[in-house]
């Protein structure tokens, strides 16, 4: 109990027991001392009624959005289901029907009507109960139903009164008409006559015509006794009566009500979901980051009209979320395709993360391929083994150790004791051994795990982990075994995704920004998020002979579907990434200003994707679809090059058709000719 609480029950416990002693053995006095005790009472109740500012907050709520880089909406955290319109913008008969049937005195009382308090009183004491209660108390209502209650007591009803006279006190008539209609509940969480209007007309509130309001506002004196759609029968009885009290009360031309009255209900229902938005990943990861703040801060992120303003580039995003939906669809009829016959269907899913290695600001982010179906994030929560996108480290931390991208190992079978028993891993390619000397440049390319096995044996587990950490791997456990070079620590696309940028940025660590900063409802800055500068993981140098041998991934090697089949020319450097049994895919690309990865698989990492699961077949078309259009229209710059010379890749030249000695063909075939002449 609060001091001002303590102070008003004390005051009024001492007044009750002098007025109780004055007014013993005097019945004249006794007459006299229940009003005062009654008004005492009220005075007792008033600290524990809404306050003025609580009033004043809970008409101008307003939800905190969360904005894209480039102003485009992401979210909105509201507290329910509602979207608030202006009284102008609600139908009138809306307004005509409610005022009919809840309280038709509504501009002549302040609060209270105490004609039909009382009339309700009596007919309550005659056993018939009856509610006396103003629209505005049923707003004092609606709005606090925790400091209020609905329990049928007078100290309730007591409560109800009092922030009614609060409520008229502080607003005009028609601003408590639009709250009261913007406020109340109307079942499948449609909240406010908007909500309302749509869920059971598929209209607008401003289009509601005379029956279709008086159907709404019927459902008001019990939204489930008199839903449409479950009682149409009663819903049609109620409607009939709003129409008769409006009739009643001049709202309605009397020779109206009878023919309207034949009218069926005509109910158009459909459920309203909230949209789930561009980006509901990112939503869902700033809603737990906006909460914490706002908690710490003193805010409240439903009503306090806070703007998050976010480094998604709406665009880029819009991209993504469409090769993400076009890749998982084509890959789910191949895995449906391959189904055997009575076996249950398995979802697949994927997540996509694209940021900016310059600065570690996140552009993109999907975090499943249909948001209202999983929820569950495979950007920042999904941990799953990366395969050969693994394999960059354990070359990094060789470079660091002074091998060269020319140096070389055998390409022969492998066998290494994992140190625990006699337990002896032999990892192998899906091509034989050659037995040839082969570079650290093509182990990488090509992704030789045989090469990659010997290089870890050199370097170490533990300097490999360290690297890994360094350069962004930071929240998932690596285990110092052998295996892990070839990625068999489960770890995060975040986590990977941040670690390239890390290459991409020469080897400097910066951790991936989502939220900027934080601004009140005028545009007033709450809380900014400085640059942060990077750590440098890799040594500049060594970072950038990474981005070398790299570039010769889609060049010549597993990433090779970058250039052939997108057409990218822009100066790039990736890795494909695949798990045993095709369990999941990878593929990360690196340009000066992007990187992206997509990772694609089942929730069950026992279930085997098939032969199309490779990260070159399943996750790279996402990242090329992005890059591609990222390129095309010049979200990032395509003439941009890393700090490091790349050899120049020159198309073939065009062949030209021999001469034949037919005259027509040799016509054709020099107009041909001269074609392609102009072409190159």
């Amino acid at each position: 109990m609060t001091p001002a609480v303590q102070r008003a029950t004390t005051f009024a416990a001492v007044w009750l027991r002098r007025l109780r002693d004055a007014a013993r053995g005097y019945p004249v006095r006794v007459a006299l001392v229940l009003p005062a005790l009654m008004l005492l009472y009220l005075m007792l109740l008033v600290p524990f009624t809404p306050g003025i500012g609580d009033l004043r907050r809970a008409k101008s709520e307003v939800p905190a959005r969360v904005m894209s880089a480039d102003g485009v909406l992401l979210a909105e955290f509201k507290r329910v289901n509602r979207e608030w319109v202006p009284l102008n913008r609600i139908s009138p008969h809306v307004v005509d029907a409610l005022i009919a049937t809840e309280d038709h005195r509504f501009y002549q009382h302040h609060g209270i009507d105490f004609r039909r308090t009382g009339a309700a009183v009596l007919s309550t004491l005659k056993g018939e109960r009856q509610g006396g209660s103003t629209i505005t108390q049923q707003l004092a209502r609606n709005l606090y139903p925790e400091q209020i209650g609905r329990a049928a007591t007078i100290n309730r009803k007591a409560k109800e009164a009092i922030t009614a006279l609060k409520i008229e006190a502080l607003y005009t008539k028609n601003e408590i008409l639009e709250t009261y209609l913007n406020t109340v509940p109307f079942l499948y969480n449609a909240f406010g006559i908007e909500m309302a209007a749509r869920t059971y007309f598929d209209k607008s509130a401003d289009r509601l015509d005379v029956l279709e309001s008086a159907t709404l506002i019927g459902m008001l004196k019990g939204t489930s006794a008199f839903n449409p759609v479950t009682n149409p029968e009663r819903a049609f009885d109620r409607r009939n009566l709003v129409l008769a009290q409006m009739a009643r009360y001049g709202k309605l031309e009397p020779a109206q009500l009878e023919a309207l009255q034949k009218r069926p209900l005509h109910v158009d229902f459909e459920r309203q979901v909230e949209p789930p938005g561009p980006a509901p990943h990112v939503a869902q990861f700033v809603r737990r980051w906006l909460i914490e703040w706002a908690d710490r801060e003193g805010y409240n992120i439903y009503a306090d009209g806070l703007v998050v303003r976010t480094t998604i580039q709406s665009r880029l995003q819009k991209a993504a979320n469409q090769a993400v939906a076009r890749q998982t669809a084509h890959l789910q009829s191949l895995a449906d395709a391959q189904r055997r016959r009575g076996q249950e269907r398995a979802q697949l899913q994927a997540g996509f993360l694209a940021l900016d290695p310059r600065n570690g600001q996140v552009k993109a982010w999907v975090g499943s391929r249909d948001f209202a179906s999983e929820p569950f994030d495979h950007v920042s929560q999904a941990r799953r083994q990366p395969g050969s996108t693994f394999k960059p480290f354990v070359y990094g931390a060789a470079f660091v150790q002074g091998f060269r991208p020319s140096d070389t190992f055998i390409d022969q079978p492998v066998a290494i004791n994992m140190g625990n028993g006699n337990e002896v891993w032999t990892p192998s390619d899906v091509t034989p051994p050659s037995g040839q000397p082969t570079s650290l440049r093509d182990g990488l390319v090509f992704s030789k795990n045989t090469i990659t096995a010997q290089l870890m044996q050199q370097v170490g587990p533990a300097k490999v982990a360290q690297l890994a950490r360094a350069m962004g791997v930071r929240q998932s456990k690596l285990d110092l075994v052998p295996s892990l070079a070839l990625g068999t620590s489960a770890v995060t696309l975040k986590e990977m995704v941040a670690a390239y940028g890390t290459i991409a940025n020469g080897g400097s660590y910066i951790e991936p920004v989502l939220v900027v900063r934080v601004e009140d409802r005028h545009g007033k800055t709450l809380h900014g998020i400085e640059p942060t500068q990077g750590d440098q993981a890799l040594p500049r140098a060594h970072a950038l002979t990474l981005v070398n041998v790299m570039r010769g991934v889609v060049d010549e090697g597993t990433g090779v579907a970058i250039r052939q089949r997108y057409g990218i020319q822009a100066d790039v450097a990736g890795k494909t990434g695949t798990t045993q049994d095709n369990s999941d895919g990878w593929f990360i690309l690196m340009h000066p200003q992007l990187v992206a990865g997509a990772w694609v698989g089942y929730n069950d990492n026992h279930i085997a994707m098939g032969p199309w699961g490779q990260g070159a077949r399943s996750a790279l078309p996402i990242v090329g679809e992005v890059f591609q259009q990222s390129l095309r229209y010049r979200w990032i710059d395509p003439q941009a090059e890393f700090d490091i010379p790349r050899p120049r890749r020159t198309p073939p030249p065009l062949q030209q058709p021999q001469r034949r000695d037919d005259p027509v063909m040799n016509i054709v075939n020099d107009l041909f000719g001269r074609l392609l002449r102009h072409l190159q």
